[in-house]
């Protein structure tokens, strides 16, 4: 674990209590470090860190060993064995990030969708990477610089990576965009690849597009579905009127599918335009393949 994301559980969750020596340095006791271990385990088996971070240490090392019961020959499971792997692969991202080193990051990418596979690496790698260059941005440990240098190289290596699995001329169409006022589009990017994957034809138009546009353009190309990047910021007050305007354009039988880490702050107004909402990239994916299906029958 790196020593900022450390400090981050210990501000934001209190996750840890560490002592300070006479220099102000952090000081953790055995008992603290068995504690991150087992939250660093949970994080990567699913949980989520605010969840966790109020268990008792019985109650982590319970869920440890229902999680992570070893076989007979004492190898380590698979599914630990792969988040511990793929929690590599986002440090080092981050670590190329900050360097503003593209070919090493570009090379950190390949790597890891060779390890995983296409789809899996999205889930275990890009969507994680994506979360913590947000957070670190918001906290100011990376400068503006390196967040756009990071989605800029992200979004190339997706649109290159998944040109492969490009789908036929009569797949179902789907618009990937951010609407207006939302000026992080790396989300989209993550999910126009992973649609691609599933077999969609996907136009994906960037961020902070204004709802007329977003509705004319998936009018236009008769799309199936329209999906929805709100990352940031969370308090705009010109969203809903945004969302309200895309549903009362787009015909009735466009599915509308809005997510990122900023949608509970517009719950009420998402749920109005009855907007399809997955709890994260890898409940999107099955979403996006039943709203698939349809089209496959015609």
């Amino acid at each position: 674990m790196t020593p900022h994301l450390i400090r981050i559980w210990e501000k934001r969750y209190g996750a840890v209590q560490p002592t300070r020596t006479g220099t102000n340095r952090r000081l953790y006791s055995e008992a603290e470090i068995e504690r991150l271990t087992l939250l660093r385990l949970g994080r990567h088996l699913g949980h989520n860190i605010g969840t966790i971070a109020r268990l008792s240490i019985e109650k982590l090392r319970a869920l440890a060993a229902r999680a992570v019961e070893a076989p007979p020959n004492g190898a380590q499971p698979r599914a630990v064995e792969a988040a511990l792997h793929a929690e590599q692969f986002i440090e080092e991202g981050l670590a190329r990030i900050r360097d503003l080193d593209g070919d090493a990051l570009d090379g950190s990418l390949h790597r890891a969708a060779l390890a995983f596979g296409f789809q899996a690496m999205l889930l275990t790698v890009v969507g994680p990477l994506a979360q913590r260059i947000g957070l670190a941005w918001r906290e100011g440990t990376i400068t503006a610089a390196q967040e756009h240098f990071a989605s800029a190289r992200i979004r190339a290596f997706l649109d290159l990576t998944a040109r492969p699995f490009a789908a036929a001329d009569s797949s179902a169409v789907m618009v990937v965009a951010t609407p207006a006022g939302q000026l992080h589009d790396l989300g989209a990017f993550i999910v126009a690849a992973a649609a691609t994957n599933l077999g969609w034809r996907v136009a994906c138009l960037g961020a902070n597009l204004p709802a007329a546009e977003i509705a004319r353009s998936a009018i236009q190309i008769r799309a199936r579905a329209v999906a929805l990047s709100i990352v940031y910021p969370d308090d705009d007050p010109g969203l809903p009127g945004e969302l309200d305007t895309l549903r009362a354009y787009l015909p009735p039988d466009v599915a509308l599918v809005v997510g990122g880490r900023a949608v509970n702050a517009y719950r009420e107004s998402i749920e109005k335009i009855g907007a399809i909402t997955p709890s994260g990239l890898s409940e999107l994916l099955s979403m996006l393949d039943e709203l698939r299906r349809p089209a496959m029958r015609r």
